[in-house]
């Protein structure tokens, strides 16, 4: 059998050439490639010459390579979903229990000892809803267990989560939303999830819950979100994404003292390719066996 050929674009890069060889492939120029591994966005993605079987795109969230109209039906693509889940889960894990524990009011205080203290609020015995419970879900999951956390899963099917002590199907959110302290989303961003946080759902939740947006900013109506925050309809929101990105610098959010943003920083830059390594390896292991890939893209759902 020939040596498998992967084109890695728009620029080279040390951890995913490793990987392919990995495997037995060889890195080789886009016109000769079976394999395309794209690194970038959407914008200048070249025209593919027709020996190109497969291409794998670096990022989870495809809505931008759907708008643009870059993916086709010619060939197999398959994006990176679940391959950053374990850093965007610990990060997830991190703006929760910096809100409940009242470490970013503190950050945005002076010694505010008695605003803070009677705040201040634990894991254990809550119940913390995932809605859109695929890969970050999965490495979230235990990550609350072991904070004491009884955890409601929320995926498209109902099919359970592994850990999860109850996993529900999307068209049970408003109920799961109403039994949980706090919520993460991480589903994906597409036209029946665009502001599924809003007036009517932000006011199933209860006064000391706490959002976390590890997912895409549109999940949530920002302006609603500042509504329910300022009137106390819940208790404060941790945002790694924005609609639009990044917020203007006079957003009002910035000004609330139970709000937290991180500048999309869940799935740093630096460390992607090095993260997607090891599965690029196992996809072309995949791909040369001829077994179904990881992370197979459909385009008609967005993700």
């Amino acid at each position: 059998m020939s040596t498998l050929r992967v084109a890695v674009e728009p620029a080279p890069d040390q951890h995913l050439a490793s990987a392919i060889r990995e495997v037995g492939g060889s890195v080789v120029p886009l016109a000769q490639a079976q394999v395309l591994v794209w690194i970038g966005g959407p914008d200048g993605f070249p025209d593919l010459p027709d020996t190109v079987e497969w291409v794998a795109l670096s990022t989870a969230g495809i809505e931008r390579f759907v708008d643009a109209g870059v993916l086709d039906d010619k060939r197999l693509w398959t994006n990176a979903s679940g391959f950053y889940s374990r850093g965007v889960a610990e990060h997830a894990l991190a703006l929760l229990l910096g809100g409940t524990r009242q470490i970013v009011r503190s950050a945005k205080t002076r010694w505010a000892k008695d605003a803070v203290d009677p705040a201040v609020r634990t894991l254990r015995g809550s119940t913390v809803a995932i809605v859109g419970a695929g890969g970050i879900g999965r490495e979230l999951t235990p990550l609350l267990k072991a904070c004491g956390a009884t955890v409601l899963a929320v995926n498209r099917s109902g099919r359970p989560v592994d850990g999860a002590d109850v996993t529900v199907a999307s068209d049970r959110t408003d109920e799961a939303l109403a039994q949980s302290d706090h919520v993460v989303l991480a589903a994906p961003d597409t036209p029946e999830t665009r502001h599924m946080m809003n007036d009517r759902t932000l006011a199933l939740l209860r006064p000391h819950s706490w959002i976390v947006n590890v997912a895409r900013g549109p999940l949530i109506d920002e302006a609603a979100l500042h509504r329910a925050l300022t009137a106390g309809v819940i208790g404060g929101a941790a945002l790694d994404v924005t609609d639009p990105e990044p917020p203007a610098d006079d957003h009002p959010l910035y000004d609330l003292d139970n709000v937290v943003i991180t500048p999309h920083v869940a799935n740093p830059t630096g460390r992607l390719t090095q993260e997607m390594a090891p599965y690029l390896a196992e996809n072309l292991r995949r791909y040369v066996a001829g077994e179904e890939l990881l992370a197979v893209v459909t385009a008609d759902r967005g993700y």
